[in-house]
């Protein structure tokens, strides 16, 4: 029997996904990674293979009062991340959830940079 590695699983997914996407100078990616205490995100042109912005649960625009990567986490750092790509006129992106489901933080991330304005 063969035992099962989430991490593995994760990583096949994800390689499965990026056939798919890919992120231009009009439309970047928006990649999500997650850890287990810690959220990461970055807007990618792949055509330029630049990373155009980023922001992660580890900037001090957290602080003390978000720890971990939970929920309210995702939702502060869409935020962040929606406001930062605003600033440098970037209206709409193609979202990579990188191997994720799309549930429980995943989701709340997305649906956060959505209501910041960013366009999936």
């Amino acid at each position: 029997m063969a035992s099962f590695n989430r991490a593995a699983e994760i990583a096949k997914r994800h390689k499965r996904i990026r056939k798919k996407i890919s992120g231009t100078s009009v439309r970047p990616r928006l990649c999500i990674a997650k850890t287990l205490r810690h959220l990461y995100a970055q807007v990618i042109d792949d055509e330029a293979g630049a990373t155009l912005l980023q922001a992660s649960t580890l900037e001090s625009a957290f602080g003390d009062d978000i720890r971990g990567a939970n929920s309210a986490a995702a939702e502060k750092l869409g935020a962040i991340l929606a406001k930062r790509a605003e600033e440098k006129d970037i209206t709409s992106v193609v979202f990579d959830r990188g191997g994720h489901a799309y549930h429980g933080v995943i989701r709340a991330f997305a649906e956060a940079c959505r209501k910041g304005g960013l366009q999936f």
